[in-house]
């Protein structure tokens, strides 16, 4: 469906609403003793009460105030909704950054029409700082984003959370492909990094092993400030997987080229 402005206006400042209670929710336990489960995979992948309170508290806001759209959380996943209108939410994204007392994590918060994300919210309540994305643009706490140009690889800046997300010989060798190439290369940015993108201050992002509400949140943020977004081979990131991030459209596709073969 086609969200109006007059709709995007409501479901903006409703997604702000969740971001508010999730930081409630979460501000407690962030650098305080906490238990830690491992939720199992192929890499060790952490969750906490805080993230558990933060999805409870976000999706009984959404019960309440809109029964009939969807949810796709991390922690609880899929409640179908009569709407086409879907929540997809990550209550801490970059819970390793979270345990490990770094503020490189965040509450992501999108709204999916039923064919893309079209609201995005990464809120980082240590630091302060909420970066939202909708069809009009982008913003860091109400300040217009833009992306910068940058598009020669040899003169990037790379980010990647961790090259353990590469999980076959096929994508470990692309991006290390597009890694030695880069001008400077930089791990550990979770969710953070693609608002750095947005900010102007990173070039390029090569992920893999994404969930859908590990991305969608960021696609609004960075189209809306001018950045390009994708699967490795150009269709939407929408689903996760392998996703590429670019400031620069030539940029992107310049990567593109380079990673295509190995999705």
């Amino acid at each position: 469906m086609s969200l109006s402005t007059e709709q995007i206006g409501e479901f903006r400042a409703f997604a702000e609403q969740l971001a508010d209670a999730a930081s409630t929710a979460i501000q407690p336990y962030f650098r305080a003793a906490l238990d830690v489960e491992d939720k199992g995979g192929r890499l060790y992948d952490p969750v906490t009460v805080a993230d558990k309170a933060a999805e409870d508290a976000m999706r009984a806001l959404i019960q309440a105030r809109y029964p009939e759209h969807g949810i796709l959380g991390e922690e609880q996943g899929v409640a179908v909704g009569s709407s086409p209108l879907t929540w997809v939410l990550d209550p801490i994204d970059g819970t390793r950054a979270f345990i490990t007392g770094l503020p490189l994590w965040g509450t992501l918060i999108a709204l999916n029409d039923g064919s893309a994300p079209r609201i995005g919210v990464m809120n980082q309540p240590f630091t302060g700082e909420r970066f939202v994305g909708t069809p009009e643009g982008a913003w860091r706490s109400g300040t217009p984003l833009r992306t910068r140009a940058c598009a020669d690889l040899g003169a990037a800046t790379l980010m990647c959370t961790t090259p353990d997300m590469f999980d076959t010989d096929a994508r470990k060798a692309a991006f290390n492909d597009v890694a030695s190439k880069a001008r400077l290369m930089r791990y550990g940015g979770d969710c953070y990094a693609y608002c750095m993108l947005a900010s102007g201050f990173v070039d390029v992002i090569v992920e893999a092993s994404l969930q859908p509400y590990d991305v969608q949140a960021l696609m609004p943020i960075i189209q809306g400030a001018g950045g390009v977004i994708t699967a490795w081979d150009g269709s939407s990131a929408q689903q996760g997987g392998c996703v590429v991030a670019c400031g620069d459209p030539a940029l992107h596709a310049q990567v593109v080229q380079m990673l295509r073969h190995a999705m």
